[in-house]
């Protein structure tokens, strides 16, 4: 596999890791345009994983700057997960009180 080859991979690899973090930024309704990205993500960290490409000097910044995307996109989903468990349990409380009142009538 040429240089310039592994440069795209490497290049692609960053290019859904950043798209996927503008998605886990959006919100929930991006959650499965997310996943299928993290496939394609995944695919490609196999190649690149296979082919070493990461633990070649010249590649230094560039894995880097992967894990630096890496690192923002898990702590985006981490805060996107947060969010959905706090309004799925605004929506449980809502849920007993309706259920509260109708029998107390």
């Amino acid at each position: 596999m040429s240089t310039d080859e592994q440069i795209n991979m490497l290049d692609e690899l960053q290019s859904l890791l950043e798209m996927q973090l503008k998605l886990a930024h959006r919100g929930n309704s991006a959650g499965k345009h997310i996943d299928v990205l993290g496939k394609q993500a995944d695919l490609l960290v196999g190649k690149i994983t296979q082919a070493g490409i990461l633990e070649r000097p010249e590649f230094r910044n560039q894995k880097e700057k992967l894990k630096k995307s890496y690192d923002d996109l898990h702590l985006a989903i981490t805060a996107q997960r947060a969010d959905t468990a706090e309004k799925l349990s605004q929506i449980r409380r809502g849920r007993k009180i309706i259920e509260t009142y109708r029998g107390n009538n």
